[in-house]
This record gives C-alpha cells, structure tokens and sequence, in this order.
C-alpha cells in the first residue's frame, strides 16, 4: 500500500511541473489507470512491518521457598553392656545359724539318719548381696550318736555333718561341721541293765563279807555294804540320752567355698 501511495505521488509531481488542465486531466486519467494494475504481490519494497506488539509479561506468583528437612536426629549411643555379676560364693570359715527342725534323740534316732535345719538369716557377701537367704533348708546327717554312761560324760555323743543347702528349689552340696548348741541329757527310768549293776554290786559285798567276818552276819553286812556300793555304780553309770530340742541352735561352719 505504502509503495503505490510512492507511485501515485510521483506521477502527481511530475503532472504538477509540466503544468496545464490538459495535463491535469492527463493525469487524474494516468491515476485511475494506475489504480486498475494488478498489484505485484511479489515485489520487494524496502518498508518494514510494524513490529507486533510484545506480550505484557503476567507477574508469576512467588513459589515458597522449599522447606529444608529436618536433619535426622543421632541415633543415642547404645548403652555399654552391664558387666557381669560376681559369681556367688559363700567363703570358707563362714557360720550359718541355723535351728533344727525335729527333735533329735539318742533313745529313738541312729546313726546314718537324715535331719534338716532351717538358715536363721540371711547370708550375704561383701557386697551386701544375698546368697542364701533366710528360710533355706540345711539337710544334715546323724554321723555318730550315743546316750550318756557315766557320770563323767556331760554331753553323750553327737556328731552332726551337713551335706547340702537347698535354695529356692535348688540344692547345693556343701562340707563343714556343725554343732548342736541347746543340747541336753535327759535320764532315763531304771531298767533292767541297772538292776543287775546293783545285784552284781550285793553279789561281790556278800563275798567280801564272807571273807572278812567268817560268818553269816559278816555276810549280811558285807551285803549290804557291798549293796550300796552297787547303788552308786547305778546311778554313776545310769544311762541319759542326749536330747537336741525341735526349734534349738545348731551352728554350721563351712570347710569348704560354696559356690552357688
């Protein structure tokens, strides 16, 4: 469009400087035939197109800013491993006390029985721990046992010897001497093995009676001299038993480390 407005505005310039109404008419003809010509789309001409308008650029919404992620917290260190505990052991030379838990006899228990004593309080180490506690049951066996025959004789015979501690369920052998504490002898009624001390007694004064009166009389007296000597021989030699009371002490002394 622009370039035809060039052509026509030539043409009306050059009309302009031949002058004359012949040569206007000559031109308004020249225009009208110039407005008739195909236009030459093919042509090159030297304007420029107007340039198209920018888009206005949108304001773009501010996107938030990333949150960081919370860094992982260290894991805890793993605690150490608790040291293991001491073993338990019950020292040599350690006394227990202990009370027996059925009377114990010469007149009716022997030798080779089994009896059980109960631990008085606990017995503890060093540290303060408990390694057998109150209530445990010692199992002891009679070694030796015997009644009183003399008067010399003040406790009979008794001899006790521990063989095990039994401890919640569980027993533990163990080797040491244990005493008898509450003792005691208890007489028992004359029978006939004291009889016949007497009348052996009467026996030999009758003897020496005959010896030393010659006589019947002597005889009597002897008798009866040598009845009383009988007498005393019974009651010197009158059989006690030693009796250990249900309930009384026994004390117990390790020989040997117990370990539990």
């Amino acid at each position: 469009m622009a370039s035809k407005r060039l052509v026509i505005f030539t043409l009306a310039m050059l009309a302009g400087c031949s002058g004359g109404g012949s040569d206007h008419a000559a031109a308004d003809s020249l225009s009208r035939d110039l407005q008739r010509l195909p236009v030459d789309s093919s042509a090159t001409f030297a304007d420029t197109a107007t340039p198209a308008a920018e888009p206005v650029a949108q304001p773009v919404a501010a996107r938030p800013k990333p949150q960081p992620k919370p860094r992982p917290k260290p894991a805890a260190p793993k605690p150490a491993p608790a040291p293991a505990p001491a073993p338990k052991v019950v020292a040599t030379g350690t006394v227990m006390a202990t009370a027996i838990d059925a009377e114990i006899s010469s007149k009716v228990n022997k030798a080779g029985e089994r009896v059980t004593t109960t631990v008085s309080s606990n017995i503890m180490d060093a540290s303060g721990r408990v390694l057998i506690p109150a209530g445990s049951k010692v199992v002891m066996t009679i070694s030796e046992i015997h009644e009183s025959e003399n008067k010399g004789d003040k406790t009979g015979k008794l001899t006790l010897t521990p063989t095990s501690v039994q401890i919640n369920g569980e027993s533990y052998a163990l080797a040491g001497t244990a005493v008898a504490l509450d003792r005691y002898l208890k007489s028992r009624p004359t029978n006939g093995g004291d009889v016949a001390k007497v009348g052996a007694g009467t026996a030999i004064g009758a003897v020496a009676g005959r010896v030393i009166g010659g006589n019947t009389k002597g005889a009597v007296i002897g008798g009866i001299i040598g009845g009383a000597i009988g007498t005393q021989r019974a009651v010197e030699t009158h059989d006690r038993d030693v009796i250990v009371p249900a309930g009384s002490r026994v004390e117990l002394t390790l020989s040997q480390e117990l370990a539990l």
